[in-house]
């Protein structure tokens, strides 16, 4: 069995050494030798078939391990992430993510989990490009000031941030009110958040 550690950059966020730095930590607090490391300056955007991340997958074996930073280093949108965990899973090669704490295993807990950190990426990204958007339209138009993101957005990216603690504390019995409540839900959104996940998992391949 070995051990991958895997780096990516772009044009928007070169943090090669900050990167590196998280993961030489991690692995060595958790007394794991890193056999091989892999890294590429590409847009996560791009095919996974195309870059360095899929031929180093295609050349692991059954038992080897991945180790990024996070799950967004391994593409830029929720379906394609999800797509590198499906393969990977297929092939028994686990996955090891820092920032989001996740293990990627062959259990329908764990893809889940990971279709939740996914869809968090993906809206924190699409708040993060906004606000970008919107800053320069300030900076162009003077004197006019243009709205924030919508509270709804900020709101779901908390309830895909924190879904496998509200999947926890749902399984213990907590009431809704009190979940709801704890993340600053009221707890009909909460449900209605709970429901359109339940439906894009049915739309999903695990």
């Amino acid at each position: 069995m070995s051990t991958y550690a895997y780096i990516r950059v772009s044009t928007e966020m070169q943090c090669y050494a900050s990167q590196e730095h998280e993961i030489r930590r991690y692995c060595k607090s958790h007394r794991i030798v890193i056999d091989e490391w892999v890294s590429e300056s590409i847009s996560g955007t791009i095919d996974v078939e195309k870059r360095i991340l899929g031929k180093t997958i295609e050349h692991m074996e059954k038992g080897d391990l991945l180790v990024c930073t996070e799950l967004s280093r391994l593409g830029r949108n929720m379906l394609m992430i999800m797509g590198v965990l499906d393969h990977c899973s297929k092939k028994g090669v686990s996955i090891q993510t820092i920032k989001d704490n996740f293990m990627l295993s062959d259990s329908i807990n764990s893809k889940i989990i990971a279709f939740a950190f996914a869809l968090a990426a993906e809206i924190e990204r699409n708040l993060i490009s906004q606000r970008t958007k919107e800053a320069l339209a300030v900076k162009k138009m003077e004197g006019v000031k243009l709205g924030r993101p919508p509270g709804s957005s900020r709101q779901k990216l908390t309830f895909y941030k924190e879904y496998p603690n509200i999947h926890r504390m749902m399984e213990e019995g907590k009431p809704m009110c009190q979940i709801a409540h704890k993340y600053g839900f009221h707890r009909n959104t909460l449900r209605r958040y709970l429901v359109e996940f339940e439906k894009m998992k049915e739309n999903m391949k695990f």
